[in-house]
């Protein structure tokens, strides 16, 4: 257990091929937003599905396969690549910061930060909270009114890998990655139905940017959650992509988190 790793401690790590999370309970919105938004959002070479949909959702965690449970959020848009329909992550708070938040960051690229989450389940009455620095920037308050007996298959995540120069100059220390992703989800319960989204302006998470023209439906889940590995699909153009990289620090904030 110490700082250089043991060649049993280096097999145990790589052996731990899929991230199990058994019991997942997820507070789920698919809402439509504006068409420039999206443009505006989706780094190249992803695009616009023609849809404009995206997804929010607060989940509970009670175990995984990596050690204890915890809770996590997320802010995703549809997108396309080379004809297939995926998910491309803005944004992803998380709780614990122990392995999960390197598992999430270093190894597939989703632009993972500490937050206070809260999710809150009173029968029909489902609600969540995400907050950091004080803000309590997403609230979500659902009402379900209906009992699906299937999951519409989801598609998978597009991610992108990169490491900031070490001059300080513009640009990257080698290539900036896609990658792809896919998560297997076992439904257990699916329950739809209407809900409330408060979005509240911060220079750290700016969920508000997303402006949301019309929710179309809510939903609470409950499923055996398998995340598979993810795969590189290729190299992409890094100056295009440095706007979009910045999402994962809060540097550029107002008064700001260093």
């Amino acid at each position: 257990m110490g700082f250089t790793k043991t060649a049993e401690e280096l097999a145990g790590y790589f052996e731990l091929r899929a991230r199990e999370f058994p019991g997942a309970e997820m507070l789920g919105v698919v809402f439509e937003t504006r068409p420039e938004i999206v443009e505006r959002l989706l780094p190249p070479p992803l695009e616009p599905t023609g849809a404009n949909n995206g997804l929010m959702f607060i989940a509970q965690y009670p175990e995984t396969n990596l050690g204890p449970g915890y809770r996590e959020a997320a802010l995703f848009l549809g997108c396309r690549y080379r004809g297939e329909t995926g998910n491309y992550c803005l944004s992803m708070p998380i709780e614990s910061e122990d392995s999960r938040l390197h598992n999430g960051r270093d190894i597939f690229g989703f632009p993972k930060k500490m937050a206070k989450i809260h999710l809150q389940v009173e029968g029909d009455r489902i609600s969540g909270w995400v907050e950091r620095h004080g803000i309590r920037f997403v609230e979500i308050e659902a009402s379900l009114m209906a009992e699906l007996p299937e999951l519409p298959a989801p598609g998978p995540n597009f991610l992108f890998k990169a490491m900031p120069r070490i001059d300080l100059s513009p640009g990257f220390d080698g290539p900036v990655l896609l990658c792809r992703q896919h998560t297997d989800i076992a439904m257990k319960r699916l329950r739809v139905g209407s809900a409330e989204v408060t979005l509240r302006e911060s220079g750290y998470d700016p969920w508000a940017e997303v402006e949301i023209a019309n929710v179309i439906v809510a939903y609470h889940l409950v499923s055996d959650n398998t995340m598979q590995p993810g795969s590189v699909l290729g190299e992409v153009d890094a100056e295009a992509f440095l706007p979009f990289y910045f999402k994962m620090t809060d540097f550029f904030s107002k008064g700001d988190a260093r």
